[in-house]
């Protein structure tokens, strides 16, 4: 016979330190998910805080405040008759801990630490948190006495433990301790535990969400058992994008599966499945003659249940069906993911929209299409309801919540708060000019179409009374240096431009406020360092500064029919060019020339660096053996050489990158992700350059 319980996960869209915000989305989230029949709910990891305290993880207020927020939650009569496992940071005998709180009816059952700590790429949880290194081991750990005058409990079980239920066994790991070679799941697997949470902060990169699928439906598909998986969703005030996609998986077959990008601030997903099919599931010979050598847990006992009583036939309780997984195309994460990253830092920062220097090359259009993705995104939520986002919408349109006005149609929501400008010099073509306009009128923006000949000339006429000397371009006579110089004046003065008009434009339509600058400069390009410091890559945020320009092109193309939008086939047809030298017959600036290597090879050398972690040797031997007979080998060893030297000259720059969308293992962003020296004396690499050389002679003489 069937032993069914309906269980619920969930993701929340929490905010660093939005204390009281984040409750209400929690007790919503409770809510909803015994609206659903469940008895089980459980929440992202340190959902209390939001994720991204950072070092704020480091103050004595962030753990006062999480337990009273703890407090208010266990007073909530809304979250009576179910079982919660919620997430926020404890502190233990003066040391820190990220933990889940399992708790029953105003009573907490146990404390359960983190085992093992993200501690690589964009985390850095060892700084705020110790691991609780102590497997299987338990201790009690004394309530504050807020808590013991709501529980009557004056101290908890605290430790790796498992919880004994009226009818199953419940066991607990958070997010990262499910990529760890050893898994806490299991040996839990082996000692009976039947159900598996897993609290999560887990950000969106692209491809990554098939990593983390495999890993969870592998998890239960070779040990058996009922595996729950919570995520945090959305932008909490980071580069950041955490990706939701919260699952219910049985056995290896996924039940349940929310979405890994939406505007919804809370989202619940519920299944009932049977546990009869785990330990059926779990007859295997093996299984059982490896539990019997597998080291136990302690198991802290409740006499609460999942299931209702008695063993009559209830037909009204239905197992949920397995459903096929649901993955989007690296063309639709670019369409969505950094279009609720842009939609969350507008409404959160209460700027009055975005301004975008819209140059009519495809990064600038890249960046438009994505502020057109997140209109298209509030005109549905709209549509459906979503009475959050629909004040969220009157705010950055400047209106009050008590206006009657809902955004319908993207482009006449992107009028109100999407403003861009095409700056162009006599350096610049009709042909650019000619795209930015019509882009700014297919997407709606609010659009100002200037030249800035006499502004770039006054800055250059100061330089030459102050000195006596005119500099010139390289295309009338002038030396290298003379033609950066005079290709920097143009880039750095559309950036003071940039901030003026966001700063002004509001006001020029009668807004109070500013907008917030978008910059558009691509991962490779910055990986390279192929942007002039201080120009328009330098802005508040960045959606595709960890984006590559093969994948913006496929982007565009997805964008161009996804959205009927055949201004966009113009964008992927030309060259891509900076235009700040003048245009000759003989002559016209192109990017690829200017940096000696294809935007393709600038993404195959950026997973070498950092994902494959080459240094300069070990990047020419892996692509000889990729690259031959294509290519000589005294033709790779010279692209490898110079994409170290540009990279070296201009690490530099990448200290002041704007704060970009995370979205690619090889970003280059050296203030959370990439950490190198930014001063590289040995510009050159002489001794990886000799090695290298040295392996070419051999090749030529053999």
């Amino acid at each position: 016979m069937g032993h069914f319980v309906t269980l619920s996960t969930c993701s929340l869209n929490q905010w660093a330190l939005d204390f009281e915000g984040n409750l209400e989305r929690i007790i919503e989230s409770i809510v909803m998910a015994k609206a659903e029949g469940s008895r089980l709910r459980v929440g992202p990891e340190l959902e209390i805080t939001g994720y991204g305290c950072l070092d704020h993880f480091l103050e004595g207020d962030t753990y006062l405040h999480s337990w009273e927020m703890y407090a208010k939650l266990l007073q909530s009569e809304e979250t009576n008759d179910i079982l919660l496992d919620v997430g926020m940071p404890v502190m233990h005998k003066n040391v820190r801990y990220n933990c889940r709180m399992i708790s029953f009816n105003k009573h907490i059952l146990f404390i359960r630490p983190k085992l093992w700590l993200a501690n690589d790429g964009n985390y850095r949880e060892m700084r705020y948190f110790t691991p609780w290194m102590r497997p299987r081991y338990v201790e009690k750990y004394a309530l504050p006495r807020m808590i013991r005058a709501i529980t009557g409990q004056t101290e908890v079980d605290f430790g790796d433990a498992v919880l004994s239920l009226g009818d199953t066994v419940l066991g607990a790991e958070t997010c990262e301790e499910l990529f760890t070679p050893d898994s806490p799941h299991i040996d839990m697997a082996l000692d009976g535990i039947e159900i598996f949470t897993n609290s999560s902060g887990s950000h969106h990169q692209l491809r990554k969400l098939d990593l983390r699928l495999r890993l969870i439906t592998e998890a239960t598909a070779k040990c058996g058992g009922v595996y729950l998986y919570a995520n945090q969703k959305g932008c909490d005030g980071d580069r950041l994008y955490y990706d939701g996609c919260p699952l219910i998986v049985v056995n290896g077959q996924v039940v349940g599966q929310g979405s890994q990008f939406s505007l919804k601030d809370v989202e619940v997903v519920t299944a009932t499945v049977d546990l009869e099919d785990v330990r059926s599931y779990r007859s295997l010979m093996s299984h059982g003659l490896q539990s019997t050598t597998t080291p136990t847990y302690q198991r802290i006992h409740t006499k609460v249940s999942l299931s209702t009583s008695g063993s009559s036939f209830d037909p009204t309780i239905v197992p949920t069906k397995s459903r096929p997984i649901r993955k989007h195309s690296p063309e639709e994460e670019i369409a969505l993911g950094p279009a609720c990253w842009l939609w969350d830092y507008l409404r959160r920062s209460k700027a009055a929209g975005f301004f975008l220097p819209l140059s009519g090359g495809i990064d600038s259009c890249a960046t438009a299409t994505i502020v057109h993705s997140m209109c298209r995104l509030v005109v549905k939520a709209c549509e459906e309801g979503d009475i959050i986002v629909i004040n969220d919408a009157r705010r950055a349109a400047g209106l009050p919540e008590t206006d009657h006005y809902i955004p319908t149609d993207p482009t006449e929501f992107a009028s109100r708060i999407f403003h861009t400008s095409y700056m162009g010099t006599k350096n610049s073509s009709f042909d650019t000019r000619q795209r930015a306009t019509k882009l700014a009128n297919e997407i709606g923006s609010y659009h100002v179409d200037l030249n800035m000949d006499s502004a770039v000339s006054a800055v250059r006429d100061v330089f030459v009374v102050v000195t006596g000397k005119k500099p010139l371009f390289r295309a009338h006579g002038g030396s290298d240096t003379e033609n950066l110089a005079l290709q920097n004046i143009q880039a750095r003065l559309r950036m003071v431009l940039a901030y003026l008009f966001a700063q002004l434009l509001p006001w020029v339509r009668g807004r109070s406020g500013g907008l917030l600058v978008l910059g558009s400069a691509n991962v490779d390009e910055c990986l390279r360092g192929y942007l002039t410091k201080y120009d328009c890559s330098s802005a508040d945020i960045n959606p595709i500064g960890g984006i590559s320009k093969t994948d913006l092109k496929s982007f565009i193309a997805y964008s161009r029919d996804e959205y009927h939008m055949p201004i966009l086939q113009s964008f992927l047809d030309a060259t891509p060019t900076a235009e700040l030298e003048p245009i000759t017959e003989t002559y016209v600036q192109s990017d690829e020339a200017d940096m000696g290597m294809t935007y393709e090879e600038l993404s195959i050398f950026g997973r070498l660096r950092k994902v494959e972690k080459c240094g300069p040797y070990s990047m020419f031997i892996k692509l000889y053996h990729e690259w031959t007979p294509r290519l000589t080998a005294e033709q790779i060893a010279t692209k490898v050489k110079n994409f170290f030297f540009y990279y070296a000259i201009n690490r530099h720059k990448m200290t002041v990158i704007t704060p970009s969308y995370h979205a690619e293992s090889y970003s280059p962003d050296d203030n959370r992700f990439d950490l190198r020296p930014f001063l590289i004396p040995n510009q050159r690499y002489s001794w990886a350059a000799k090695k290298i050389d040295d392996v070419v002679s051999k090749l030529k003489a053999n």
